[in-house]
């Protein structure tokens, strides 16, 4: 089933964050509809670095390739501004759709972006970006390749700025409209009612949204949910525990740790297929 078939009135796509071949692995193997590649995940787990435009097309392509070839759930991907202009839109959805991504999520920030839960963020003009939803939307080499389309305006400009912004979009071809930070739950409500559009709800633990409940996502109107920092606060989390505990004792014994089995993060690897190989091979 395409990802357009899952996103009908009344349902909800829940796709959690992933940042690399670990997450993304384990998350694949939970029964969700998507996964969502993750900007800032992808980032700080590959550069060690924040999200602020540091990231070029080929770093991210390459992820791209990596987490869609490693994995079977449709995966979401985040493009940021497209990397440049419209010749780089073009190149950067032919390039995400040929590395497996099954939807792309580009945004209306100028160049270098940031985070869309930080302060100091600024958008291109709205037609500027309208003109890069239509250029993606030509590129794709498939219908079902899905255009998400984010504007940033909110915190700078205003909700009314944020849904001018997002009509403009889906008039120029965009299937899923994103209108980051929202910062109300009634701002949530009025932009689900101003659009037929699937909208997409950006589910950031800390961050300017309120994270809601599914049932009260589905009630509010929203079609999809992306948990982007859900996997990545949740690893940092129990290796600061678990590095803690191993340098005030000097080892991990002993130490109660919650960790995952051994031999279940081989067969998450794979090592069962290799050690099938070498034995099929043996001399």
């Amino acid at each position: 089933m395409s990802l357009h078939a899952l996103l009908g009135p009344g349902k909800l796509l829940v796709a959690p964050g992933v940042f690399d071949m670990v997450s993304a692995r384990i998350a694949d193997r939970m029964g969700f509809s998507a996964l969502y590649m993750t900007g800032y995940g992808t980032v700080a787990s590959s550069l060690g670095l924040p999200d602020a435009g540091l990231a070029s097309y080929a770093e991210m392509v390459t992820r791209v390739a990596a987490i869609a070839g490693g994995t079977t759930t449709p995966l979401i991907a985040d493009a940021d501004t497209g990397f440049g202009g419209l010749l780089n839109v073009e190149r950067t959805v032919r390039g995400y759709e040929a590395a497996g991504a099954k939807a792309i999520q580009l945004e209306d920030q100028v160049f270098p972006k940031r985070c869309g839960h930080t302060l100091g963020r600024q958008v291109i003009p709205a037609e500027d970006m309208a003109r890069k939803i239509r250029v993606a939307c030509e590129s794709r080499a498939s219908r079902e390749f899905l255009i998400i389309a984010r504007t940033d305006a909110r915190t700078g400009h205003g909700i009314d700025e944020a849904l001018r912004r997002a009509e403009l979009y889906g008039k120029a071809g965009a299937d899923i409209l994103f209108v980051e930070s929202p910062e109300s739950e009634e701002e949530m409500r009025r932009i689900c009612a101003s659009f037929d559009l699937p909208c997409l709800a950006n589910m950031v633990e800390g961050g300017r949204t309120p994270v809601l409940s599914r049932a009260a996502l589905i009630e509010i109107g929203y079609r999809i949910a992306i948990f982007p920092a859900t996997g990545f606060l949740a690893a940092a989390q129990a290796l600061t525990t678990a590095y803690t505990a191993l340098r005030a004792h000097g080892s991990s014994a002993e130490q109660g740790l919650a960790l995952f089995p051994f031999t279940e993060m081989n067969r998450l690897m794979g090592f069962e297929r290799v050690w099938d190989f070498e034995r099929a091979h043996a001399e």
